[in-house]
């Protein structure tokens, strides 16, 4: 049987680290389910984890005006879900809705934080990794964001600005 620590060693996001930073994350994690159409969390509410998903699918959404819900990304196993517990005032950004069941490694956010604050060699190995997909939100984000506000053309086409 395979330990929470084990999956998470064997992780891209993960392997890298020292193993017993490994260890440390493990010790804040659990194991979720969630069907399709739960959410993992909305935005606005408070963030207090984030997700290693193991299998299925969940779509990263935001509510656009006059567009309605937009998805911003597809998370797939093997990707790394929620940053928002990393900085105050700790809510969620976006909505997580699940396409197809999901089974994934739920970590505790405030038991992360603490444990950074006491190792900041650690906080600097788990802040740079988060920094990463940040930006890569971000630029999923600009490329919905493009499409959906894409002005019309002459001729029935929409083009960005």
């Amino acid at each position: 049987m395979q330990t929470i620590a084990d999956e998470l060693a064997r992780h891209p996001f993960f392997s890298t680290l020292d193993p017993r930073d490994v260890e440390l994350i493990a010790g804040c994690g659990t194991n979720a389910q969630f069907g399709r159409d739960e959410y993992l969390f909305r935005e606005g509410e408070q963030a207090d984890r984030f997700y290693v998903i193991r299998h299925g699918k969940v779509a990263l959404e935001t509510a656009a005006p006059q567009a309605g819900m937009l998805t911003i990304e597809t998370i797939e196993q093997g990707e790394v879900l929620g940053w928002s517990w990393l900085f105050p005032p700790y809510r969620w950004h976006f909505s997580a809705r699940v396409l197809e069941p999901v089974r994934a490694i739920s970590l505790d956010g405030a038991c992360l934080r603490e444990k950074a604050g006491r190792d900041h060699d650690f906080g600097y190995a788990i802040m740079s990794r988060f920094a990463a997909i940040i930006v890569e939100r971000l630029q999923a984000t600009r490329l919905q964001l493009l499409d959906v506000y894409a002005l019309p053309a002459r001729g029935g086409k929409r083009v960005s600005r």
